[in-house]
């Protein structure tokens, strides 16, 4: 899905923003998330994972599929991303991206190699897969396997952007204890300042998970005003 901004400056190409959903949704699923970007001047790239919304794998929707989908959508993404910034005409040095849960966790892993991100959103995603070990997505998995792409144990090549992390510490899928220390490792990567936290205890949301519940307005404005920040949008 390409969403081009309802108002932006004539003479400029706008910013844009990458936003991957979690497993089980598609890509149209937060229409409030992506009017508030647009009618602020800034794009929206918004594909589908693999296995869901306009191809549809019942097989890849389970929890136990969560690894293989991350590592197909990592296969796919930049070449998304650069097909929709072509066709979308956009800056292609104020991009920022951004993720719900595995989407969230497919954002982390891209970002510990080298890239153009600006920023980066997090929904109750994590970057420290190793504490996911007990949960469905992970169970089945032995421990090198979950090495290997465990976004905290490859930060070598992260670069330092503003991050907003938004989630619920009550959330019975993933797991804050392990998302609070990978932001606390790239936080030691320097400079500071540059990782947010938008924490709650609990949100009324379904398994403390998905959407922020009565939260959920005040997430999407507090994002929509990071992302207008950090891609420099003058658009109102």
């Amino acid at each position: 899905m390409l969403l081009e901004p309802t108002e932006a400056p004539v003479d400029s190409r706008p910013p844009a923003v990458v936003w991957l959903h979690g497993r089980t949704a598609w890509k149209e699923v937060d229409p409030g998330r992506f009017l508030r970007l647009i009618r602020s001047g800034i794009a929206v790239i918004a594909p589908d994972l693999p296995g869901h919304g306009d191809r549809y794998d019942p097989v890849l929707q389970g929890p136990t599929h969560v690894l293989d989908v991350i590592r197909m959508m990592l296969q796919e993404l930049d070449g998304l991303v650069a097909a929709g910034a072509e066709a979308l005409g956009v800056d292609l040095m104020r991009i920022g991206i951004g993720g719900m849960s595995a989407g969230g966790m497919t954002a982390i892993s891209r970002m510990t190699r080298p890239h153009d991100f600006r920023c980066a959103v997090l929904e109750a995603a994590t970057g420290s897969w190793a504490h996911q070990r007990a949960r469905p997505m992970f169970s089945h998995c032995d421990d090198a396997t979950i090495r290997a792409i465990d976004p905290i144990e490859h930060l070598q090549a992260w670069t330092p952007i503003p991050i907003l992390a938004v989630h619920s510490m009550a959330d019975e899928w993933v797991d804050w204890a392990g998302q609070s220390s990978f932001l606390d490792a790239i936080e030691a990567l320097g400079p500071p300042g540059l990782v947010e936290r938008m924490l709650f205890e609990r949100t009324g949301a379904e398994h403390e998970h998905v959407g922020f519940g009565l939260h959920s307005a005040d997430v999407k404005e507090r994002e929509l005003d990071f992302y207008a920040r950090h891609l420099g949008t003058s658009v109102s």
